[in-house]
């Protein structure tokens, strides 16, 4: 349940541990383990309590990836497509390094493969559904491209995570950009050990 400020204190602070709790316990564990009886344990509540506002994880973790969403969009909403895709992956970068531990877990994880899917599918839609140069492309090559996009991003951004973030953010938002704007050849002519 999202809180727009117009709520009791007790049910701000309640809905805070609540969320609190469970960005916790993601970063501890899969998520197909993460019960609301621990869950309710650990935030201090009763499971009556949870249950008041949320229906089943699944909309906690619902509700966790519409923010995320929704705040990547505000910040690339301005940009066009495919004439900003550096910017736009820039953009992605910078907000992932901001997220923390929490993003980064449902990012990087393979246990959050289909949750990761859907928030991928919502940004695409949400950028590409402007894009006239988009729609003149027949289907199968409109997938191939966003498909390519998609991984390409993501993959680069869980290995950099995975590799502990030895190189810089801005070296990274570079190489990426090198790689997903020229493809190999413009990575290896920018790169070539002189």
């Amino acid at each position: 349940m999202l809180i727009n400020g117009t709520e009791d204190l007790r049910v701000q602070k309640t809905i805070d541990a609540i969320q609190k709790t469970f960005e916790d316990m993601i970063c501890e564990m899969d998520y197909e383990k993460i019960t609301v009886k621990e869950l309710c344990e650990r935030a201090r509540i009763n499971k009556k309590t949870f249950y008041r506002y949320y229906s089943v994880l699944d909309d906690l973790l619902a509700e966790l990836q519409g923010v995320m969403i929704e705040e990547y969009l505000e910040r690339v909403k301005n940009y066009r497509i495919p004439e900003d895709l550096d910017k736009i992956n820039r953009e992605f970068f910078l907000y992932s390094a901001e997220k923390g531990s929490v993003y980064e877990k449902i990012t990087c994880s393979g246990n959050y493969r289909y949750i990761r899917g859907r928030m991928i599918s919502n940004v695409m839609d949400s950028t590409w559904k402007s894009s006239t140069w988009l729609g003149l492309l027949e289907s199968s090559r409109q997938k191939i491209l966003l498909h390519f996009i998609q991984t390409s991003t993501v993959e680069m951004y869980s290995k950099w995570v995975a590799d502990g973030k030895k190189i810089p953010l801005e070296e990274m938002i570079k190489i990426s950009n090198q790689l997903l704007c020229t493809g190999v050849n413009g990575f290896v002519e920018c790169n070539a050990p002189i």
